[in-house]
Formats: C-alpha cells, sequence, structure tokens
C-alpha cells in the first residue's frame, strides 16, 4: 500500500516547495504530486507543516554514545552510530578508522564484515583516515602509527574488507602512483587528507584521479601569497570537498569563502567523536570541543543537522542549499540513491521543525518518530 506524507514544506534540489505531497512505494519514493491530488482512501501521515528533505549522510563519523569504533572498533560500537543517527535524521555513514596500528584496522575490518548482516543500512561501510598521510600534518593522529601505503598491504585490506572499505583519506603527494590506481580500480573513493601537497602537486592529482579532498583547511599548508600552497589548488581543480561546519575547526568566514569557491562540490561531514577512555585516541570534551590528553584539537561534536543548522545561521548559506550538502553532494560522491526527494530515489527522509529540531525519519519504509 502506497503511503502519503502531505502537510509539509518539501526540500529538494536547492528549493523549498509547499503544497506538495509524497507518494511511498515501501521503500522507495513514488512520486511526488499536489496535495490537493490525493485520493479520498489514501493512507496519510500529516507531518504538521514541518520541513521534509532527504535523509542527511556523513562521510566521516568515529563514533557515539561512548563507543568511539575510530579507536577501538567492534559490533557494539556500529550498533549505537545506527541508533544514534536514526534518531539524528542521518540515514547513512561510513564509520571511520583514525590512524592507527594495523592491528586496529584490521579489527575494524572484521568488524564492518561481521555487522554487516545485523546492519540496518545506515551504516555504509568504511572510510579509513590514515595510516597513509603526511607526518607533518599529523593533527590528532598519532606519528608512531604513520606509514608509506604498498600495494600489497592496500591489496590486503582491500580484499580481506569484502566491500566495506568505501574510502580512503591519504597524502597522495608521498604515495606510489601505483597504489592510487589500485586504489581507483578498485572503486575506493581516494580523498586527500592531512596532506601538505603544494599548489603544483595538487593541480597534478586533484581529478587526476583523486576526486575528493578531506576536512577542508585542517591539516594541510595555509595559503600565502607567495606561496599559495595546497587550498588554491583545491579552488581551481573543485573536487569534492568536506568541511567541518562546527566554528571551532573552521570559522564560518571561511566557510562562506570555500562555499564561494566550490559551490556544490563542498559538502559537510561531522567527523564526529566520543569520549573515552580506551585505545589510543582519549578524547575529553571542553568547552563544546573534543581534545586529546595534550590539547590538540581531534574531532567535533556535530550532528549533521547541527552543521546544516549552523551553515545557515553563521554562513548564511540558504537552508535548501545547506541541505544539498549534507545529503545530495555526498551522495554524489559515493554513488548513492539517496540526496533528492524524487520519482525513484530511495524513501529516506529527514523531518524537523524551523528550529532544527528532528520530529522523525522515514528510512526503510518505516516512519521513527523522534
Amino acid at each position: 500500500m502506497q503511503t502519503y506524507l502531505h502537510n509539509l514544506q518539501l526540500i529538494d534540489d536547492g528549493a523549498i516547495t509547499v503544497g506538495k505531497a509524497i507518494v511511498l512505494d515501501g521503500k522507495t519514493i513514488k512520486a511526488i504530486i499536489n496535495e490537493a491530488d490525493i485520493p479520498a482512501d489514501a493512507e496519510k501521515v500529516d507531518l504538521n507543516n514541518n520541513y521534509v528533505a532527504p535523509g542527511l549522510l556523513d562521510l566521516q563519523i568515529y563514533g557515539t554514545g561512548g563507543k568511539l569504533f575510530g579507536g577501538t572498533p567492534s559490533e557494539e560500537a556500529l550498533a549505537q552510530m545506527e541508533r544514534d543517527h536514526l534518531a539524528q535524521g542521518t540515514v547513512g555513514f561510513f564509520a571511520t578508522i583514525a590512524t592507527n596500528s594495523d592491528e586496529i584496522v584490521e579489527q575494524g575490518i572484521a568488524a564492518a564484515k561481521a555487522y554487516r548482516s545485523k546492519a540496518n543500512g545506515i551504516f555504509m561501510g568504511l572510510h579509513l583516515e590514515g595510516p597513509f598521510l603526511n607526518p607533518k600534518k599529523l593533527g590528532a593522529h598519532p606519528a608512531e602509527f604513520i606509514q608509506k601505503a604498498t600495494v600489497e598491504k592496500v591489496k590486503r585490506w582491500i580484499e580481506s574488507a569484502e566491500g566495506e572499505i568505501k574510502m580512503m583519506t591519504i597524502a597522495p603527494e608521498l604515495q606510489d602512483q601505483d597504489v592510487i590506481d589500485y586504489l581507483y580500480n578498485a572503486g575506493v573513493i581516494i580523498s586527500s587528507g592531512h596532506s601538505n601537497a603544494t599548489y603544483a602537486e595538487g593541480k597534478a592529482f586533484l581529478n587526476r584521479p583523486i576526486p575528493a579532498v578531506t576536512h577542508l583547511f585542517n591539516a594541510m599548508p595555509q595559503m600565502h601569497h607567495r606561496e599559495p600552497g595546497y587550498i588554491p589548488a583545491i579552488f581551481e581543480e573543485r573536487p569534492y570537498t568536506s568541511i567541518v561546519a562546527d566554528g571551532m575547526h573552521v570559522d564560518f568566514a571561511m566557510v562562506r569563502l570555500a562555499k564561494r569557491e566550490l559551490g556544490n562540490k563542498l559538502f559537510l561531514i561531522t567527523d564526529a567523536v566520543t569520549e573515552t577512555n580506551e585505545g589510543v585516541y582519549k578524547h575529553r570534551l571542553i568547552d563544546g570541543k573534543y581534545v586529546m590528553p595534550d590539547g590538540t584539537l581531534s574531532g567535533s561534536s556535530l550532528t549533521m543537522l547541527k552543521a546544516v543548522q549552523n551553515c545557515v545561521e553563521y554562513a548564511y548559506i540558504d537552508l535548501a542549499e545547506a541541505i544539498n550538502m549534507a545529503s545530495l553532494y555526498p551522495a554524489q560522491l559515493a554513488g548513492l540513491n539517496k540526496g533528492r526527494i524524487a520519482e525513484g530515489c530511495d524513501a529516506d527522509l529527514i523531518i524537523f521543525n524551523d528550529t532544527f529540531e528532528v520530529a522523525g525519519t522515514w528510512f526503510g519504509g518505516r516512519y521513527f518518530q523522534a
């Protein structure tokens, strides 16, 4: 039986529309119609004039609720992330493993594979941020685990993961071309991050074939008028580029600059972590930001909807476009049938009010009220 969602403000593809109804057929969007055309005997769901947008997608998150998958990977941490994301209106995420020992990376791969049969579909796979980074741009990543990639190692990880590794952040300027070619041909999204690339190096590898950049402005050389560095190369080549819009990792003036330069290639991530005493990433939440024991800024305390809100209220980005940054653009990078409210797309939706409180999530053919 089809379900008709009505009395809503529809956010899709950069526009907000009223007077429409969304027709759902199981897990798929069947059609968008005028509200006046809903059949009299239809099964209707009144959404109380709330906003309805494509469900949000987070391509970089480490953990929630005291379980840091990125430092101590486990099936329990993945289950916690799925529960929390469902309540937050995020309908897909890449569980991220930070630079660590080979044993921890392989533990994360094993946990992802074991959890796949139990997953509700919100966990979409793994993002490895490291260990193939530039030691000159460590951020919170421990230097003792940084290494140069080899085809032998990445091939072993990719093959053992059986499709679970979806994305890898690497420093391309330090890697051999055969490693980059292997990852690209394996279908892994390669993202440049924790990189000390020059302007010329960035011009050479961005979109050739590196399609993405991880957390713009953080852990990369900054612009200088005589040594332009990596950031102008990003602005010129315009790969898909993530940014942490919490006002702490990046000032909102710089978010506005990045949006002007990158347009529909700038997308939001949370880069979110959680407090923990386990492993090498012992995060502490101090004055609203997570830091390592030595005070180094680490991940954020964002949710995806909070990142959208920040973009609207502090970076002065239109709401519908901020939603694109949290749904459509990451979906395009990841090749997902999400990010739009249109015929044939997945019926994965976030419902929220004008104060950015989640009212519910439509996912997998079911409505979950907040």
